[in-house]
């Protein structure tokens, strides 16, 4: 299974990467977070991890799989019988805003039951952080 959805914010690079970086300041600008805490120190990299609660799920812990400063991160959260992959993907666009772009895929032997029952979920709280992820990079470009 795998979901996509993309937006454009009327914010910098810069801005946008500062709050996507933040990932503990996540569930103040979106509602499918209840809380995320880190479980190391200093700035999100390769091989960070944090423990995130969302609404009617159990806390998983992702852990960072894939970076590159002010482009992109992906993290993992690996449950029995299922992989999900979380992907967070950022660029400048020609008007000097930036494209988000947020991914989700599953795979394993659950993926596609997962998928049928939690599909819709996922959707929507992908909906919900795209668009918070913009409202809060525009925010913080003061825009």
């Amino acid at each position: 299974m795998m979901l996509t959805t993309s937006t454009e914010a009327r914010a910098d690079l810069a801005s946008t990467w500062a709050a996507l970086r933040d990932v503990t300041d996540w569930p103040r600008w979106t509602r499918s977070m209840t809380s995320v805490e880190r479980l190391d120190d200093g700035p999100l990299r390769l091989g960070s991890r944090a423990r995130v609660k969302q609404p009617g799920m159990q806390p998983l812990v992702w852990e960072v799989t894939t970076f590159a400063d002010e482009a992109e991160f992906s993290w993992t959260n690996h449950s029995p019988g299922v992989r999900t992959i979380g992907r967070h993907l950022i660029s400048p666009t020609a008007g000097g805003g930036t494209t988000i772009t947020l991914e989700l895929a599953q795979t394993g032997p659950l993926a596609g039951l997962l998928g049928l029952l939690f599909g819709r979920r996922n959707r929507r709280y992908l909906a919900m952080e795209v668009a918070g992820l913009a409202a809060a990079s525009e925010a913080a470009a003061g825009r």
